[in-house]
């Protein structure tokens, strides 16, 4: 299929360049269709396929990346005619071919969000323009000479067009930001707030009486008043939308500030906020900038001291970071400066109000109706299981459902960090870390609670996470009685969670020799469960295997289940499939010999 890429340099030309070809490669070198010789660009850049008339883009694993409308490619991308590839200093436009000569347009700006470009290796020698490489265009275009093709286009091109007013921020998506964003929005922002404060003396109010209904009243009475005061002195520009500003002002002296709206909103399932004028939020698995932000990093101070102070903790230079939660149990990680160079960060990890079952992870893709019948199984009939995963894959929420099958006449300890699990059951105990005080002491870690619950009789114990020494005192317990046990780390694959875990155990402080601590862990665990979250955003359970015992010096692993990705479809999204390996566990086998009933078909392989 022909198709025509219009290439425009920053600051220089625009030319267009047709192809027959279904593949072709971007790069520095002559040994690309398309050579760009620049410092920015890779040797081998980017590639263009297309494939039944649909235009995909890749990136070559690029120093700089390929970015498609602002947007830094992860993975294969579908492009449209109208989509904006930036390739260092070029801007390409792909469609397919019509046969109709280009149209000189004026050069199109770079996107303000992408980063500034690392320089590669660069080249012995720039030639004065890009030129084609080894791909033959369908027509001769490209091969026109360089310097007369400058001067004729130089004559041929229209006047720029005067400068207008200065774009808005961009976000990741490509989109400009709304005006809320705006530098003059913020300053009348912090305006409005200040002489809140002065009218009401806010600072000096206890911080349980943030959340009454009567403060909410004459703080709002109060800046309704300013607010009428201000636009009659002319202070405030027409455009403004004055309830807006308004509940901005309230959220931002009694509540979490520009959070609050996003903390309601169901579709963000995290919030991030990096400086005062810069706070995304994650939805649908997938990162966005968004419009409000924060008048001061004062003010971002004063929501993180809000978030901690009712849980005894405290932020300041000499702690400068901390975990904690909401009162509705979404996690919140904050760090400051000295540590934070950019100014107050927040992280806000939402939990859902909703719990979940396994019923919704089956809707969601996440995994089969049979994988949640075998995982059910393990859990109602105490099976150790360790969920594996990177940062965001879903660890959490899978542990959440999978604690919710332990039956109700058990005890349960749940044990956390942060504490964010939400347990149907009533027979429940939930204990959190607590971190040491101003003056360094009072410390109670994760390994602390774990050597505690020992005591508590359990039936089941639930860590949350396994970050260090903890792991030891967990396999102990999965050891000696406490089987249907849970847990989550961070891991790659099964196998890199049991490396985890060996490391994890030395941590402990314990003198023990790898191969006692490789019995201990396979004796104590007996399921792996790895969760994934791919580019597209998706999560899945990417495959569940079972701890068969040792072979030799090695813990044998053996996948149950696993996901196998085919490719992309035309909207970039994940395609794939949950094949059964045929593999059945032997614990299955004493299920079914003991009587029990258990649906051996789930294995067989697809």
């Amino acid at each position: 299929m022909a198709f025509s890429i219009i290439l425009t340099e920053k600051g220089g030309d625009t030319r267009r360049l047709d192809f027959e070809s279904e593949e072709i490669t971007v790069g520095r070198i002559e040994d690309n269709d398309i050579c760009l010789p620049k410092g920015n660009i890779s040797k081998k850049h980017t590639k263009i396929v297309v494939k039944d008339g649909i235009i995909f883009v890749f990136d070559l694993k690029s120093t700089n990346g390929t970015y498609v409308n602002g947007k830094k490619l992860v993975g294969p991308q579908v492009i449209l005619p109208e989509d904006r590839i930036y390739i260092g200093d070029f801007i390409l436009n792909v469609a397919p071919f019509d046969g109709r000569p280009v149209r000189k347009k004026p050069p199109t700006p770079m996107p303000s969000s992408m980063p500034p470009p690392l320089p590669d290796k660069a080249p012995p020698r720039v030639p004065p323009a890009p030129v084609a490489g080894k791909g033959k265009p369908a027509t001769d275009r490209a091969s026109v000479d360089a310097q007369g093709d400058r001067e004729a286009r130089a004559k041929a091109a229209p006047q720029p067009e005067p400068p207008g007013p200065p774009p808005r921020p961009i976000d990741e998506a490509g989109n400009a930001a709304p005006p809320g964003a705006s530098e003059e929005y913020g300053k009348t922002l912090t305006l409005v707030h200040d002489r809140l404060i002065q009218a009401l003396d806010l600072r000096r109010l206890d911080l349980d009486a943030l959340g009454s209904e009567e403060l909410r009243k004459k703080a709002e009475a109060s800046a309704r008043q300013i607010i009428v005061r201000m636009d009659k002195a002319g202070e405030l520009g027409p455009e403004l939308d004055r309830a807006e500003l308004l509940q901005d002002v309230l959220n931002e002296a009694l509540g979490l500030g520009p959070l609050e709206i996003y903390l309601r909103d169901d579709t963000v399932s995290e919030i991030m906020v990096n400086t005062p004028t810069q706070v995304y939020v994650e939805r649908n698995g997938r990162l966005e900038r968004v419009a409000k932000t924060f008048s001061s990093a004062q003010a971002v101070l004063s929501v993180i001291e809000r978030i901690v102070a009712p849980l005894g903790r405290h932020i300041d230079e000499s702690s400068p970071l901390v975990d904690a939660r909401l009162a509705d149990g979404s996690r919140v990680n904050a760090i400051i400066p000295p540590l934070a160079l950019k100014g107050p960060c927040i992280t806000i990890r939402k939990f859902k109000r909703d719990l979940l079952t396994s019923n919704d992870l089956v809707g969601f893709g996440t995994l089969t109706p049979q994988m949640a019948e075998f995982l059910q199984t393990c859990v109602t009939v105490r099976r150790n299981v360790v969920i594996s995963g990177g940062t965001g894959s879903g660890k959490t929420t899978l542990l959440n459902i999978l604690s919710g099958f332990i039956p109700e006449i058990e005890r349960i300890v749940t044990i956390e960090d942060a504490a964010e699990l939400q347990l149907p059951q009533e027979h429940w105990v939930a204990l959190e870390a607590r971190p040491s005080n101003i003056e360094g002491k009072g410390q109670i870690s994760i390994r602390d609670l774990v050597r505690n619950s020992l005591r508590m009789r359990p039936d089941r114990i639930v860590i949350g996470e396994c970050r260090g020494g903890e792991a030891l005192d967990m396999l102990q317990a999965m050891n000696t009685g406490h089987d249907g046990s849970l847990t989550t780390l961070h891991a790659n694959s099964p196998r890199d969670a049991l490396s985890r875990l060996e490391t994890m155990v030395l941590m402990s402080g314990m003198d023990l020799p790898i191969r006692a601590i490789r019995e201990q862990i396979a004796n104590a665990v007996h399921l792996v469960v790895q969760q994934t979250r791919f580019a597209d955003g998706s999560r899945r359970i990417s495959a569940i295997s079972e701890v068969s015992g040792m072979e030799l010096e090695v813990i044998a692993l053996q996948d149950i289940f696993t996901f196998k990705q085919d490719g992309f479809d035309a909207q970039g999204r994940v395609q794939g499939r949950f094949i059964a390996t045929g593999f059945v566990p032997r614990f299955y086998e004493d299920l079914q010999s003991r009587g029990i009933p258990v649906d051996m078909g789930i294995f067989r392989e697809e």
